[in-house]
């Protein structure tokens, strides 16, 4: 941060043959012995209404706005929350001018009830997300809708049903997801079928395609059919059933489709389970093949790796089938953890793996658990199913997944749905780390005894000329930087060890440890360590939250270290006072820029205490950066014992503005250097202190632990 004179804005049917991204406040808000000087408008500072929430009448959006009512109308909805996930797997690989799958996410949601309608907006130019409310029947049968790029299909609840035909993704169309929805009963009659090419979805030429949690069946050719190089593609938690040919891959010569299969249940389904013919990276796991005894339908064979296939299939259970595994010569094929219970047959492998990690992470489920869990999960469902957090490894040494915390976290998919952790090894990482905007639910936890134990650090400042031209500046000096929602740090240290004396010619000594910009951030058992400009708690703009909740850690610095807008709670935490690098004492520990209307910085059960001078530090001051007077700054402490090291007179002004027009107080702390209610000390009464609560700052978040 700037210092107070120059502060600035911070900112196998042998038919196959294919392969396959902040006005000032209207009342002053100040405080005079104890007492306000102005109308004291706690409630008033709250940080508003729900974050982020799901649409309220769940899948189906019922009852939104704007609906038009009437069979065969559409009406406007918010998205559901099937809608605010991104795909896993090879769709989630950033290639192709495309950073992942994530449909019509962003787009304008609507819900159909007729064939026309949902025609209109699968192929239109614009993003959509698409909910499909009850059963559309195409008309005429075997009907394939011609679906544009970037685009959500979704069925609302279990109701979401397309009957007697399906989807066509052509080439170049990318960006697509069709979740949640049946697709069933384009059969004309003819068991191996090959007049009518009437498939549930069919891609020809496309990419980026995530196809989950449908219920594909007793179609009139295949139920999935990916051809012509179509790539990028994940197939996940589908249900394939009572058909002839199931998902058939290739109909090329190339070999560059990547494609990932996984907790998919083929069931009572001949051939194609899938046939894979010609792709490059095939990554099958966790999927469970079953055939019934006693039926009228037969296995033929299950996985397939046909041509110049390279196919990793791992953990996935074969009940009953047929030639569970079967690869001609020219295909490779590894297989790791699988279970075949009553298959008898052709069960083959050959060759060398790909590492399916060094594209996505993921993370195997038991092969004895596959059966229970793909029966219960498949399919469409009512609700959104939740995955478990995915764990990735760090170890300096080379013996974990990643040697760098930034590998791992730019192995975490764009656009994740559910949480990553990423598990650190003792030792320490000197580098920058970025956690970007679009990577949220993203943990960074030591696994060590000890905060001490793991240790990122880096030594940029403010001044530090960046490769290329040009200084970092704060924001960007910082060793670990954040604006991902949802993050949390756990159980390790976070510092930046620029070297202040080593320095002296050189302009802007600021130096970030720790830099959130985003919501819902969690700091639990941490040390951020620096100097001036530790802790850089911010939003990703002005008029945005950014909440955030410390617990447990250690924060160390002189010259305010803990600083930004956003709305942040520390409890049960040590602000650890440092001299400065010629040996005196002086500092601040606070200076919050906060918007107007919002709540600021709440220190509470915690300790201020530091090997410095007695009577050297205050508690803080105000930063309007770059001279923004409709900025309100904000720090309360309480119920924190002070020591010695605190002046008699706590707050001070910054950049000519005064610490009393501002939001400056403190309730019941105790220590050497505590002190009773004056001019210089304002104190909440006991009656205002309700309403400075940890709650009161956190409003409808409740952390996880807290």
């Amino acid at each position: 941060m700037a210092t107070q004179r120059d502060r600035t804005p911070r900112g196998q049917d042998g038919q196959d043959s294919r392969r396959g991204r902040h006005g000032r406040r209207g009342a002053g808000w100040g405080l005079r012995a104890g007492v306000p000087l102005g109308a004291l408008v706690a409630a008033g500072l709250a940080c508003g209404g729900a974050f982020g929430a799901f649409a309220a009448g769940g899948p189906g959006g019922a009852g939104a706005a704007g609906s038009t009512g009437g069979a065969g109308r559409t009406a406007a909805a918010a998205a559901p929350a099937w809608a605010e996930q991104a795909a896993d797997g090879f769709a989630s690989v950033e290639a192709l001018g495309q950073d992942g799958t994530y449909g019509g996410r962003g787009g304008r949601t609507v819900t159909v009830r007729s064939l026309a309608d949902l025609e209109k907006y699968a192929t239109a130019a614009e993003p959509y997300v698409i909910v499909v409310d009850g059963a559309i029947t195409m008309d005429p049968k075997g009907k394939e809708i011609k679906v544009a790029s970037d685009k959500t299909i979704v069925g609302a609840g279990t109701s979401g049903e397309i009957v007697g035909g399906g989807f066509f993704l052509g080439q170049g169309v990318h960006n697509v997801i069709l979740r949640n929805l049946t697709i069933r009963d384009s059969y004309a009659g003819t068991w191996n079928d090959k007049d009518h090419d009437w498939d549930a979805v069919q891609m020809d030429g496309a990419h980026h395609v995530w196809l989950d949690h449908n219920d594909l069946r007793h179609m009139a050719d295949g139920l999935i059919d990916s051809r012509k190089d179509t790539t990028y593609l994940t197939v996940s938690w589908n249900r394939l059933e009572n058909h002839n040919k199931a998902f058939g891959i290739g109909w090329t010569d190339h070999v560059t489709a990547d494609i990932t299969v996984h907790h998919n249940w083929f069931r009572e389904t001949e051939q194609r389970n899938p046939s894979t013919d010609n792709v490059a990276h095939a990554h099958l796991y966790n999927n469970y093949l079953q055939d019934e005894p006693g039926t009228d339908i037969t296995s033929s064979y299950g996985n397939y790796a046909r041509g110049r296939t390279s196919m990793l299939l791992e953990n996935s259970y074969f009940e009953g089938i047929n030639n569970p595994v079967v690869k001609d010569d020219t295909a490779s094929l590894v297989q790791r953890g699988n279970v075949f219970k009553g298959t008898k047959g052709r069960n083959e492998s050959g060759g060398t793996a790909f590492d399916p990690k060094t594209y996505y992470p993921y993370t195997l489920d038991p092969a004895a658990d596959v059966p229970a869990l793909v029966t219960a999960g498949s399919g469409p469902r009512a609700t959104p199913v939740r995955t478990k957090a995915t764990t990735l490894t760090v170890a300096a040494d080379g013996s974990a997944q990643y040697r760098t915390v930034q590998a791992a976290v730019d192995a975490v998919p764009s656009g994740n749905a559910s949480r990553v952790v990423i598990a650190v090894a003792p030792g320490t990482y000197r580098e920058a780390v970025t956690v970007p905007a679009d990577k949220p639910h993203v943990t960074i936890q030591g696994t060590g005894q000890g905060p001490s134990d793991v240790r990122i650090v880096e030594g940029r400042s403010a001044g530090t000329p960046k490769p290329g031209g040009g200084t970092y500046g704060t924001s960007g000096s910082a060793t670990l930087a954040v604006t991902g929602d949802d993050f949390q740090a756990r159980d390790l240290t976070v510092a930046n060890d620029f070297d202040e004396a080593a320095h002296q010619g050189q302009e802007g000594h600021q130096a970030v440890a720790l830099r959130t910009a985003a919501d819902k951030v969690v700091l639990r058992n941490i040390v951020a360590d620096g100097d001036q400009d530790t802790l850089l708690l911010d939003t990703a703009a002005k008029d945005r939250r950014g909440r955030v909740y410390v617990d447990r850690s250690r924060i160390a610095g002189n010259v305010d270290f803990v600083f930004g807008r956003a709305t942040a709670v520390f409890t049960d935490s040590v602000f650890t006072l440092k001299k400065r690098w010629d040996g005196t004492a002086a500092g601040y520990v606070t200076a919050p820029s906060t918007a107007g209307g919002n709540k600021g910085f709440l220190l509470t059960d915690s300790t201020v205490e530091g090997a410095v001078a007695d009577r050297t530090f205050h508690l803080g001051r105000p930063w309007h950066a770059g001279g923004d007077a409709t900025l309100d700054p904000q720090t309360v402490i309480r119920n924190t014992r002070l020591s010695a090291a605190v002046k008699t007179a706590p707050w001070t002004d910054m950049g000519g503005f005064s610490w009393k027009d501002d939001r400056f107080a403190e309730y019941a702390n105790t220590g050497p250097g505590a002190g009773p209610a004056s001019a210089d000390r304002p104190q909440l009464t006991d009656q205002q202190a309700t309403g400075y609560e940890i709650a009161d700052w956190l409003g409808d978040w409740t952390p996880s632990g807290a």
